[in-house]
């Protein structure tokens, strides 16, 4: 049986080491972000295999309760970006309330 749930995408997603990035966009099915405070992709993880998914990913919740797109823990902006932050991978659509 295949769900379909509105939610907005990873438009965007330079890590290219992770196991789900293929082109530059991630192909989980959806992502979680952060934790209380930070919002580090909790999805990524490093592989030199990836995804043979075709779909984009999408935001599954976000638990960062500090960001003005979080809506009673899922993500209200229109899409968002993952990118490298020092040694962290981030929500780059992060905006503090």
């Amino acid at each position: 049986m295949k769900m379909t749930l509105e939610m907005p995408q990873v438009r965007a997603c330079k890590v290219t080491e992770c196991a789900y990035n293929r082109d530059m966009i991630c192909h989980a099915r959806a992502i979680t972000i952060g934790d209380s405070s930070v919002p580090r992709c909790d999805t990524f993880f490093a592989s030199g295999t990836h995804a043979k998914a075709r779909e984009i990913a999408g935001v599954g919740s976000c638990k960062v309760s500090g960001c003005m797109h979080n809506n009673d823990f899922e993500c209200s902006a229109e899409n968002i970006r993952v990118d490298h932050s020092g040694s962290d991978v981030l929500c780059m659509t992060f905006e503090r309330r």
